[in-house]
Protein backbone atom coordinates (compact mmCIF):
# COMPACT_ATOMS: atom_id res chain seq x y z
CA UNK A 1 0.00 0.00 0.00
CA UNK A 2 1.40 3.30 -1.33
CA UNK A 3 1.62 6.71 1.09
CA UNK A 4 -1.40 8.23 -0.87
CA UNK A 5 -3.69 4.70 -0.58
CA UNK A 6 -3.28 4.95 3.18
CA UNK A 7 -3.80 8.81 2.92
CA UNK A 8 -7.24 8.37 1.21
CA UNK A 9 -8.36 6.03 4.36
CA UNK A 10 -7.27 7.88 7.02
CA UNK A 11 -8.07 11.41 5.89
CA UNK A 12 -12.09 10.70 5.85
CA UNK A 13 -14.24 10.14 8.22
CA UNK A 14 -16.08 7.12 8.63
CA UNK A 15 -19.49 9.00 7.31
CA UNK A 16 -17.51 9.84 4.31
CA UNK A 17 -16.22 6.56 3.33
CA UNK A 18 -19.71 5.02 4.20
CA UNK A 19 -21.59 7.48 1.55
CA UNK A 20 -18.68 7.66 -1.16
CA UNK A 21 -18.82 3.05 -1.23
CA UNK A 22 -22.53 2.64 -0.69
CA UNK A 23 -24.42 1.38 -3.64
CA UNK A 24 -28.16 0.44 -2.27
CA UNK A 25 -29.59 3.47 -3.64
CA UNK A 26 -27.77 3.57 -7.23
CA UNK A 27 -31.02 2.54 -9.17
CA UNK A 28 -33.22 4.20 -11.80
CA UNK A 29 -36.54 3.84 -10.60
CA UNK A 30 -39.71 3.36 -13.08
CA UNK A 31 -42.70 5.47 -12.59
CA UNK A 32 -40.92 8.12 -10.20
CA UNK A 33 -42.93 10.91 -8.90
CA UNK A 34 -40.03 13.43 -9.52
CA UNK A 35 -36.92 13.24 -11.29
CA UNK A 36 -34.34 15.65 -11.45
CA UNK A 37 -30.91 15.90 -13.57
CA UNK A 38 -28.44 17.99 -13.30
CA UNK A 39 -24.74 17.79 -14.78
CA UNK A 40 -21.81 20.11 -13.28
CA UNK A 41 -19.02 22.18 -14.70
CA UNK A 42 -16.38 19.12 -13.70
CA UNK A 43 -18.61 16.58 -16.22
CA UNK A 44 -19.90 14.64 -12.95
CA UNK A 45 -23.87 14.08 -13.66
CA UNK A 46 -26.25 13.00 -10.79
CA UNK A 47 -29.95 12.10 -11.49
CA UNK A 48 -31.94 11.61 -8.44
CA UNK A 49 -35.68 9.80 -8.18
CA UNK A 50 -37.99 10.61 -5.62
CA UNK A 51 -40.79 8.43 -4.31
CA UNK A 52 -43.17 10.09 -2.17
CA UNK A 53 -46.14 8.68 0.14
CA UNK A 54 -48.30 11.41 0.54
CA UNK A 55 -46.68 14.32 1.92
CA UNK A 56 -43.34 12.85 2.46
CA UNK A 57 -40.39 11.52 0.62
CA UNK A 58 -40.38 7.21 0.74
CA UNK A 59 -37.15 6.94 -1.39
CA UNK A 60 -34.58 8.61 -2.97
CA UNK A 61 -32.31 6.56 -5.34
CA UNK A 62 -30.13 7.80 -8.21
CA UNK A 63 -27.33 7.58 -11.45
CA UNK A 64 -24.45 8.94 -11.67
CA UNK A 65 -21.27 9.20 -13.49
CA UNK A 66 -19.66 11.58 -11.01
CA UNK A 67 -16.20 10.70 -8.68
CA UNK A 68 -16.29 9.57 -5.42
CA UNK A 69 -16.88 13.12 -3.96
CA UNK A 70 -20.25 13.26 -6.31
CA UNK A 71 -21.30 9.70 -4.99
CA UNK A 72 -20.93 10.32 -1.53
CA UNK A 73 -22.83 13.67 -2.00
CA UNK A 74 -25.72 12.35 -3.71
CA UNK A 75 -25.93 9.61 -1.18
CA UNK A 76 -26.17 12.19 1.68
CA UNK A 77 -28.83 14.09 -0.15
CA UNK A 78 -30.71 10.78 -0.53
CA UNK A 79 -29.93 10.08 3.16
CA UNK A 80 -30.72 13.07 4.59
CA UNK A 81 -34.04 13.47 2.54
CA UNK A 82 -36.09 10.45 3.13
CA UNK A 83 -38.54 10.68 5.52
CA UNK A 84 -38.95 14.38 5.37
CA UNK A 85 -41.88 16.37 3.88
CA UNK A 86 -41.72 17.92 0.41
CA UNK A 87 -41.05 21.27 2.63
CA UNK A 88 -38.39 20.07 4.84
CA UNK A 89 -36.63 18.33 1.82
CA UNK A 90 -36.34 22.13 0.01
CA UNK A 91 -34.27 22.88 3.04
CA UNK A 92 -30.92 20.62 2.51
CA UNK A 93 -28.03 22.95 1.24
CA UNK A 94 -24.84 22.00 0.19
CA UNK A 95 -23.56 23.19 3.57
CA UNK A 96 -25.86 20.51 5.43
CA UNK A 97 -24.09 17.93 2.90
CA UNK A 98 -20.49 18.83 3.41
CA UNK A 99 -21.59 18.95 7.27
CA UNK A 100 -22.78 15.78 7.44
CA UNK A 101 -19.89 14.16 5.88
CA UNK A 102 -16.95 15.67 7.87
CA UNK A 103 -14.42 15.49 5.14
CA UNK A 104 -15.62 16.75 1.77
CA UNK A 105 -12.46 18.01 0.67
CA UNK A 106 -12.56 22.08 -0.26
CA UNK A 107 -11.77 21.51 -3.44
CA UNK A 108 -15.30 19.54 -3.96
CA UNK A 109 -17.66 21.60 -2.61
CA UNK A 110 -18.97 22.09 -5.74
CA UNK A 111 -20.16 17.75 -5.50
CA UNK A 112 -22.22 19.18 -2.65
CA UNK A 113 -23.90 21.66 -4.50
CA UNK A 114 -24.46 19.53 -7.54
CA UNK A 115 -25.86 16.93 -5.80
CA UNK A 116 -28.23 19.69 -3.98
CA UNK A 117 -29.02 20.85 -7.27
CA UNK A 118 -30.59 17.84 -8.68
CA UNK A 119 -32.52 17.90 -5.76
CA UNK A 120 -34.03 20.14 -6.10
CA UNK A 121 -35.06 19.67 -9.80
CA UNK A 122 -36.58 16.63 -8.56
CA UNK A 123 -38.85 18.38 -5.86
CA UNK A 124 -40.10 20.58 -8.37
CA UNK A 125 -40.53 17.60 -10.70
CA UNK A 126 -42.64 16.41 -7.67
CA UNK A 127 -44.60 19.61 -7.38
CA UNK A 128 -45.11 19.73 -11.37
CA UNK A 129 -46.35 16.43 -11.77
CA UNK A 130 -48.88 17.00 -8.62
CA UNK A 131 -50.29 19.74 -10.65
CA UNK A 132 -50.48 17.58 -13.69
CA UNK A 133 -51.56 14.30 -12.61
CA UNK A 134 -51.90 12.91 -15.92
CA UNK A 135 -48.45 13.29 -17.01
CA UNK A 136 -47.38 10.58 -14.85
CA UNK A 137 -49.38 8.23 -17.11
CA UNK A 138 -47.54 9.05 -20.12
CA UNK A 139 -43.91 9.10 -18.57
CA UNK A 140 -43.45 12.64 -19.13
Amino acid sequence: MDKGERDFWQHHSLRFLEMAFRTDRMETVASPDGVGKRTGECGDTVEFFVLMERDRVRRVSFQTNGCLNTVACANTVAEMVEGRTLEEAWEIRPEDVAGFLETLPDGEFHCAELAVGALYLALSDVQRRRREPWRKLYGS
